[in-house]
């Protein structure tokens, strides 16, 4: 069996979804799961909708409208007749949505973030069904909450990996085109729980591992895995084959074209991942796999924005030991604050860090009570692995280089 995963850049509009289409006439639909992505923009448009939901409900209806027109449209340019039953299914679903904010209790924002944002995938996956069965080609909608099982900590679960496994064996027929939503799964009280950001390539690789699929794809918009990002570098290469370890170590340092959790359980059963174009899939792309390094070897480049470097020193020069680190990355824990780089030296400690949970200023208003405490928010913090001084060279050109760390074959820069 195979799994395709398609992103939102895919499905955007109608034009999309006639695409994908096409990428199943050229490469077989037979024996394979659709795992898809919200359309476009989707994600962000719903959590919009739970922003105002929790600060200015009186915007809520407009944010609501902008996301139902939005699916209209792609819905009129894929069924010809202004009656067809999708518009109701796709309605029906927007109603629940509606219904769980009007009667829900819960001041949690992520518990609502959950139960909201992952409509989505579920409307982006209810019309792309509809329109492969419209067109013959049948296949049957699948809701993944019902295949994934997850603890209960909203917007960032743990799979729990034997009731899945279980879940696929009893209830998914390998023998047909299934159509499911990546993204989401469900706790044990069976509310919505979701994998994070980009976690629909999670979603390909948990049912692949339980499927004991013979491949993964991600059809992306991009050629396959590139050395470097092609939003923020001009010049780019194409990597044909990456090992598991390399692609693991590239996805640690934040490459955005593998989701970090997706290649550990590929590589536990040794299944190939396929990242290649949507708009060229006869093309060979990239290939995950079994074995050594990377070809062509040469430098890659990540970068991560709008990072915060901070830095701590003690405040009566005492040493800065296991004790005073512990309590510190106990903090960063408690307030989910990403660590991607860290640099001590004996009376002080730097790191760059992530704050994708808005901890930060509750986080310094805490550290600043036991340590003297610089930092900077918006930096950049760029990553070369296979470093040369040619790669290094490019990057510190019009930037102040805030921090920099170097190990054999990586090199790191915090930057402004």
């Amino acid at each position: 069996m195979r799994i395709f995963k398609f992103g939102g850049a895919s499905v955007k509009d109608a034009k999309g979804v006639k695409n994908l289409v096409n990428v199943l006439k050229e490469t077989g639909h037979e024996n394979t799961l659709l795992v898809v992505s919200a359309m476009g923009k989707t994600t962000n448009a719903m959590e919009t909708i739970v922003n105002v939901y929790f600060e200015e409900k009186v915007k809520l209806r407009s944010a609501f409208q902008d996301v139902i027109d939005y699916h209209n449209d792609i819905v009129a340019g894929l069924f010809l007749d202004a009656k067809h039953p999708i518009y109701s299914k796709v309605k029906s679903l927007f109603d629940e949505v509606q219904g769980f904010l009007a009667w829900n209790k819960s001041p949690k924002y992520n518990f609502v973030y959950d139960q909201v944002v992952g409509y989505g995938e579920l409307i982006s996956t209810t019309i792309i069904s509809g329109y492969l069965n419209e067109i013959g080609i049948q296949n049957n909608w699948l809701d993944v909450r019902d295949f994934i099982k997850t603890d209960a900590v909203y917007r960032d679960t743990t799979i729990h990996w034997e009731k899945t496994q279980e879940n696929v064996n009893q209830g998914l027929d390998r023998n047909k085109l299934n159509v499911t939503q990546g993204f989401l799964g469900s706790d044990d009280n069976n509310f919505t729980t979701t994998l994070g950001r980009e976690g629909s390539d999670y979603t390909a690789a948990i049912l692949a591992y339980c499927l004991n699929a013979n491949s993964v794809t991600i059809w992306k918009d991009v050629p396959g895995v590139l050395n470097a990002d092609p939003r923020y570098f001009k010049e780019t290469r194409l990597l044909n084959t990456i090992s598991y370890r390399e692609a693991i170590e590239l996805a640690f340092y934040g490459a955005s074209v593998i989701h970090p959790k997706t290649l550990q359980p590929l590589q536990r059963k040794e299944i190939p991942l396929l990242v290649k174009s949507f708009k060229n899939p006869k093309n060979e792309g990239t290939t995950v796999g079994k074995g050594v390094g990377i070809e062509p070897e040469t430098p890659c480049f990540i970068v991560k924005k709008n990072q915060v470097l901070m830095k701590l020193s003690s405040l009566d020069f005492s040493f800065i030991v296991e004790d005073s680190i512990s309590e510190i990355f106990k903090l960063f824990h408690d307030y989910k604050m990403k660590v991607d780089l860290i640099q001590n030296s004996a009376i002080s400690f730097s790191v760059c860090l992530d704050n994708r949970f808005g901890g930060l200023q509750e986080l310094l208003n805490i550290l600043k009570g036991k340590f003297k405490v610089t930092h900077h928010e918006g930096v950049s913090l760029y990553t070369i692995r296979h470093f040369n001084e040619d790669a290094i060279a490019s990057l510190q050109n019009g930037y102040e280089v805030l921090l920099e760390q170097r190990g054999k074959k990586v090199v790191q820069l915090v930057v402004k």
